[in-house]
């Protein structure tokens, strides 16, 4: 038996990478497969152990799913219930918007971040094809994340302005890059990391989105150690395992000032001596986070 990481799956059969990077194709045990049907769902980035199968000299399969440290996590698409693990195991997550081409939608942003959040995990800001738009309108536009707390990367591919600063945070951790599609994500790393090889797709000039390249997450190893996960363009992103009273918490900006408010179970929408709507007023919150806020407020409790 030997032990490794998963790297990608596909039709029941798991890529994993042992500890010496050898890499083998296996399957899961019997036994796994039917706590698979449970609350048990194998994914990318999870540690395993895996062994030979009996009376086989070159087939192999996972014997044991090791305890998660973290996980990457989001609600099935298109209305289906339940958790849909996108990676195991990270460090951190890297949210990548464009500049331009497509334009950036920072309340769209303010949902990936919510959902690391969410999640327990911590993540970069990287905006990508800065070379298309002015500085101080990128600044301008994502400021209001800056004053929030988050590390906010401004990068170019074409130029290579601010690669090398962005390639120090990745190198050696446990990373999945996600975003949505076009904004450049495979070409950054392939820049990044040149030798990982990731699919690229060119953006259509018809509707100003990224086709996509990836069908799911795929892990791959980066030189001196650390992994990045490459996910899938997220068209739809949906909030999972949160309650509407919790969404608060999911926002940074606003965890120190919550027991401040007068009212310990505060919403921060209607009632007075609001500390964060109080911090809205002085311009210590951004206003566009806010209204995310709200708008993701409502939406959970709907769903409750």
């Amino acid at each position: 038996m030997t032990d490794g990481v998963v790297m990608h799956g596909t039709g029941g059969i798991w890529q994993v990478r042992t500890d010496d990077g050898v890499l083998f194709d296996v399957s899961l045990r019997g036994r796994l497969k039917h706590e698979a049907h449970g609350s048990l769902k194998l994914a990318v980035g999870d540690r395993v152990t895996i062994g030979r199968v009996a009376d086989s000299s070159d087939s192999w399969a996972i014997d044991l799913i090791h305890p998660r440290r973290s996980k990457l996590a989001r609600r099935a698409p298109a209305g289906a219930r339940g958790e849909r693990i996108i990676v195991a195991n990270l460090d951190q997550v890297l949210v990548v918007f464009a500049a331009a081409r497509p334009e950036p939608h920072p309340r769209m942003l303010d949902r990936f971040l919510v959902i690391a959040e969410a999640n327990g995990l911590a993540a970069r800001i990287i905006i990508n094809k800065i070379d298309l738009v002015d500085a101080s309108t990128i600044r301008d536009r994502f400021d209001e994340f800056v004053k929030a707390g988050y590390p906010l990367h401004l990068v170019s591919v074409v130029t290579g302005e601010g690669l090398e600063e962005l390639r120090d945070e990745i190198a050696g951790k446990d990373s999945a890059l996600t975003g949505p599609s076009g904004v450049g994500k495979s070409s950054l790393m392939n820049r990044l990391f040149p030798g990982l090889d990731l699919r690229t797709a060119e953006i259509s000039d018809s509707v100003n989105k990224g086709r996509h390249t990836t069908v799911g997450a795929v892990l791959h190893p980066l030189p001196g150690g650390g992994f990045v996960a490459d996910t899938p363009g997220l068209r739809e992103v949906g909030l999972w395992g949160i309650e509407a009273r919790e969404i608060a918490q999911c926002f940074p900006e606003f965890r120190p000032l919550i027991h401040l408010c007068r009212f310990a179970d505060c919403t921060h929408t209607v009632e007075p001596e609001c500390a964060v709507k109080e911090a809205i007023r002085r311009g210590a919150v951004g206003r566009g986070r806010y209204d995310s806020y709200v708008k993701l407020r409502e939406e959970l409790a709907e769903q409750s």
